[in-house]
């Protein structure tokens, strides 16, 4: 046995969402460790595609840029009948975030860029082929029982909280007795992972096949790869559909020819609707796929789970750092949880469309949509509520002031910073408490008190300085008067804590604020 190393943080599992974390929490300077089994990133790829909001939180931690250019822009979805034709078109809508509303991926380049930026924090220490066998948590800590997979001996650690973001059979749900209620479908589905040779026509395009006899999903993924996936049948045996022979026959009734891709891998997957009873247990977290699962159809199983540390990271960071007490990890899942059930809720509803098997129900709905494409606003009505969600949160660390603003994801337009620079909004306030005002400053004066950076937002034209930003194209300056705000108190997370209205105070910092939570930058 040997001997104990005591960390912050130990994250268990280092796919995506243990590496964004791993991120983040290295970035503000806390002692963290990885633990997992593999040695490598898993070969195959999962997810496929993220929204502006996750490129968001991977700015934060300075790796926007580079994940961006490893990505393939997209142009929405396309629900296409039995023929091919069109039967509703959904474009992604830009929700302010300052990047790209839809990205397609490759989930191996994803990991590669995530994990190449841990590295860059010394104060990270990873374990690979090292699996947690057991968790004990004590009133200050919790300490893990480790398998060294490479040298068969066994190490124990310690650490002040743990992030299990060890997958949909999560061992530490199970070691922690959690259930995980919800659905299994029974209907198992073929993934299909290529790499393009020769384009076709229509090869850069999501297209939903709702086709009664072979539903099927068609995906483009950046550096030349390509997806598709479809259901096994119920007189069909998924063994005999998982054989190259019997996959180049699925494929070539898409026009696909050994000309167009090589096959580079096919498994089966069987589609989940589950999330945990509790996310937390005392010391231990839960994020990811251990805490929820979804059906893919709107792409935000990874998403949910980048989300999830995106909001839990900068809490465990505040406690550890003294900034707030520890009864705001409560606020976790009360705020996370609402927003994955909406989001699985719509995966669902998507799902629903696409898989139709009864041919005249399909036709019903074929005709509807096409007749209801022609109504002015159905498909931006179709969009808004069978899609991804507004950023929001009703419940958890907010103030009730009644300001209708608190619990939004404030926007991120480009401003002019104090250098006469054009720069994101959260280059200049990301990851750190901030209040923004266009009123009179005097409203926020007990955050002033506590430190914490208070930002005027003037409008173009106007000479920025160091306590003053310039909206250049008004977009905060218009988010605000929808929100009826002249003034907010934005979290780390970029959601807004508190706002106030023109002749109102700003509500004071959270109980036990006693300093701003700032992020370390020499790493990034």
């Amino acid at each position: 046995m040997s001997h104990t190393s005591t960390y912050d943080v130990a994250i268990v599992g280092y796919g995506p969402v243990g590496a964004t974390a791993a991120n983040l929490l290295g970035q503000m300077g806390l002692r963290v460790v990885v633990i997992e089994r593999d040695p490598d990133i898993y070969f195959r790829a999962r997810a496929i595609s993220i929204d502006e909001e996750v490129l968001r939180i991977w700015q934060q931690v300075g790796l926007a840029d580079r994940l961006g250019a490893d990505m393939q822009p997209g142009a929405g979805a396309d629900f296409v009948d039995t023929n091919g034709v069109s039967i509703a078109k959904l474009l992604p809508a830009d929700r302010g975030n300052g990047h790209p509303p839809q990205q397609f991926i490759y989930q191996p380049a994803v990991e590669g860029v995530l994990r190449r930026g841990v590295s860059r924090f010394p104060n990270v220490s990873l374990l690979l082929q090292h699996e947690c066998l057991r968790l004990t948590q004590r009133s200050d800590s919790v300490e893990l029982m480790l398998a060294d997979l490479t040298h068969d001996e066994f190490k124990r650690i310690r650490a002040s909280y743990v992030i299990a973001a060890d997958g949909g059979s999560s061992a530490i749900r199970g070691q922690l007795g959690i259930g995980f209620t919800g659905r299994t479908y029974s209907e198992r589905w073929i993934v299909i992972d290529t790499k393009v040779i020769d384009e076709w026509p229509g090869h850069d395009r999501l297209r939903f096949h709702c086709n009664p006899e072979r539903p099927m999903v068609d995906c483009p993924t950046p550096l030349g790869h390509h997806r598709w996936e479809f259901p096994v049948r119920a007189e069909e045996n998924e063994d005999d559909l998982l054989n190259e022979d019997a996959i180049w026959n699925v494929l070539s009734r898409q026009g696909i020819t050994r000309a167009n891709v090589q096959i580079i891998g096919y498994a089966c997957y069987s589609h989940h609707v589950r999330f945990a009873d509790r996310w937390r247990v005392g010391r231990v977290f839960l994020a990811g796929d251990a805490a929820h699962a979804m059906p893919p159809w709107i792409g935000q199983g990874m998403c949910a789970g980048v989300r999830d540390v995106a909001n839990l990271c900068w809490k465990l960071h505040a406690v550890v750092s003294g900034s707030l007490a520890e009864s705001v990890l409560d606020s976790y899942q009360d705020e996370r949880l609402p927003h994955v059930k909406e989001v699985t809720n719509r995966a669902v509803k998507v799902g629903r469309i696409i898989v139709e098997r009864n041919r005249i129900r399909a036709a019903i709905r074929n005709r509807f949509f096409r007749t209801a494409g022609h109504v002015p606003g159905f498909m931006t009505w179709l969009r808004n509520h069978r899609w991804l969600p507004d950023a929001r949160y009703h419940h958890g660390l907010l103030a009730r002031n009644g300001n209708p603003a608190a619990g939004w994801l404030i926007p991120q337009p480009w401003v002019i910073d104090e250098n006469g620079d054009r720069v994101r909004l959260d280059d200049i306030i990301g990851g750190t408490w901030a209040v923004l005002h266009i009123g009179p400053a005097q409203a926020a004066h007990s955050w002033r008190l506590a430190g914490v950076p208070v930002l005027q937002i003037a409008t173009a034209g106007s000479p920025s300085s160091a306590d003053r930003i310039v909206d250049r194209d008004g977009v905060l300056t218009d988010w605000l008067a929808r929100r009826k705000a002249v003034v907010v108190a934005v979290r780390p997370d970029g959601f807004i804590y508190a706002g106030a209205a023109a002749g109102q105070q700003l509500a004071p910092p959270p109980a036990e604020f006693t300093a701003p939570i700032t992020r370390v930058k020499d790493h990034a």
